[in-house]
């Protein structure tokens, strides 16, 4: 089978919820990481054969095919084409699967995959309470056939997140403890300038502005999000907030037309559904799964990332995988950079690459939980 390479990846900075870039158009945000992917490499904008983004709740400004109005908002050819889609959280990683799969097939060579996400203009869940009007209220509420599988059991995140908890022996004072790392490490990361070299400034905004510093102590007198479930708070869960990024997926033949350097190989691609009422515990039989299929071993792993949607997702990942915890979000998660739900995808995809260029390793894999209990798993290898 033919291979799919990543040329290049990019993010803008993360705003956080009213932050930097609160009031920046849908559109304009995505166009933002295009033209930069653009503009950075030899290849003609006419030549691009698609460009796939990844977004949740496009109802709006999101609205549209967000994918197609970013690229055409970006001032490129009227001839490319966009696709929206929308697999929850692992959106724009599911992006860069298609773009994968369709240059691994054969019938394009060069394929834009990312995501973008306003949430401070359109807050999560939004498109769940369009159809208020016409009586529904949930996807799930109202499905005579959800109901009669699942009946009233609760799809809701917060629900799923402490259950994990729960389930795992995971307390609240851990999934602190856990939070307090992932900020530690965002903050050391922006310091060091790690990111310097995957955020595309967005005029005079140009880093990402969710890390922050905490305390344990801070951090205990937090109330719940809901009194059902007293471990899950705003500490340990991550944050709503602005940001797009972009993956440029080629084939071998594009690498030769334009006299590209392959940053990556995409080494494995797959999705994996479990529970939908368990919610976020997919990336567990998700990641044992890719690596059987892979034909690898998690020791064979040199960077993680994983989604850090809440702690004690990625908490009871790390036990149920033994993976080691200091090569798994390096550069700090989603509790401390924010999740841009559509975006993220890519985002993290984006850092992922960048931070096995940074320490020479090899193989990086990267999964994240995602709505309907689904996972997306991702092997690249680093080439540069």
């Amino acid at each position: 089978m033919a291979a799919a390479y990543i040329v290049d990846a990019l993010r803008s900075p993360t705003g956080k919820r009213k932050g930097s870039l609160a009031s920046v158009h849908g559109a304009d945000l995505g166009a933002h990481v295009i033209k930069a992917i653009v503009e950075r490499n030899a290849i003609p904008a006419e030549d691009y054969d698609d460009v796939i983004f990844g977004c949740v709740d496009t109802i709006g400004s999101l609205a549209g095919d967000i994918a197609r109005t970013s690229w055409l908002a970006a001032g490129m050819p009227l001839s490319v084409p966009g696709t929206t889609i929308d697999r929850q959280c692992g959106s724009s990683q599911q992006a860069v699967h298609f773009a994968a799969q369709a240059v691994m097939s054969g019938t394009q060579d060069v394929v834009l995959a990312g995501g973008v996400q306003t949430m401070t203009a359109i807050p999560i869940s939004s498109a769940m309470l369009a159809g208020q009007q016409y009586g529904f209220t949930t996807p799930f509420a109202e499905s005579k056939g959800w109901q009669a599988r699942f009946g009233d059991a609760p799809v809701n995140q917060f629900y799923a997140a402490q259950r994990i908890a729960d389930h795992w022996k995971i307390t609240r004072e851990d999934m602190e403890r856990f939070a307090l790392e992932s900020h530690r490490r965002a903050l050391a990361a922006i310091a060091a300038g790690r990111f310097d070299r995957e955020i595309v400034p967005f005029g005079d905004f140009r880093m990402d502005e969710t890390a922050r510093e905490s305390t344990l102590e801070k951090m205990a007198t937090l109330a719940p999000v809901d009194p059902a479930y007293p471990g899950i708070t705003a500490a340990v869960s991550s944050s709503t907030c602005d940001a797009s990024s972009a993956v440029l997926v080629v084939s071998e033949a594009a690498l030769k037309r334009y006299d590209l350097t392959p940053r990556a190989r995409i080494h494995h691609i797959s999705v994996l559904a479990d529970d939908p009422i368990w919610h976020l515990t997919a990336p567990i039989p998700a990641t044992k799964r890719a690596m059987q299929k892979a034909g690898m071993k998690l020791e064979d792993i040199d960077v993680v990332e994983i989604n850090e949607a809440f702690a004690s997702v990625v908490m009871a990942w790390l036990k149920e995988t033994g993976y080691d915890h200091a090569k798994t979000n390096v550069n700090g998660g989603a509790i401390a950079l924010g999740h841009p739900l559509g975006a993220s995808g890519t985002r993290l995809m984006t850092t992922l690459l960048h931070e096995l260029e940074r320490t020479k390793g090899r193989y990086g894999l990267q999964t994240m939980c995602e709505g309907g209990g689904q996972a997306n798993v991702t092997i690249i290898e680093r080439l540069g």
